[in-house]
């Protein structure tokens, strides 16, 4: 078993890190550390096959993934991976949770007005719904 450390390029994400490798650490697991790149993130980076002058294939995409979830990894001491997923981020955390059988998942969501969440939803609280497991939620105040 695992646990899912579900990172974006925040300062939120040192903070989720520290929590799931807390966790590891109690209950003698490993980390997954999870960055999903969306299509936003995919014309940011001039990814696209549209912007990029070779198009880039799905595993060159998910590489680019893990490195951004392994920008958040600083100093663990407990057994870790850097996972790049690709696609709706909290269907990707999700679905990884549940192919690794995963103990618990660890976020942190934004601090957004309860009309923000509304109008934009929130990866966090579609997370919270939905997982398979026991879900951490750790504040950060880095945005």
């Amino acid at each position: 078993m695992v646990v899912v450390a579900a990172v974006d390029r925040s300062g939120r994400s040192s903070h989720v890190v520290t929590e799931a490798a807390s966790l590891a650490a109690a209950f003698d697991e490993q980390v997954h550390v999870v960055h999903a790149l969306t299509r936003s993130e995919f014309v940011d980076l001039g990814l696209t096959s549209a912007q990029a002058e070779a198009p880039k294939d799905m595993e060159q995409i998910r590489s680019a993934a893990a490195e951004m979830a392994a920008d958040s990894v600083s100093g663990l001491d407990v057994p870790y991976e850097t996972v790049g997923l690709v696609g709706n981020p909290a269907d990707e955390v999700i679905e990884h949770a549940e192919a690794q059988d995963a103990s618990y998942i660890v976020v942190s969501p934004r601090r957004r007005s309860r009309t923000g969440k509304m109008l934009f939803g929130s990866v966090a609280q579609s997370i919270l719904l939905n997982a398979p497991c026991p879900v951490v939620s750790t504040l950060a105040d880095a945005e």
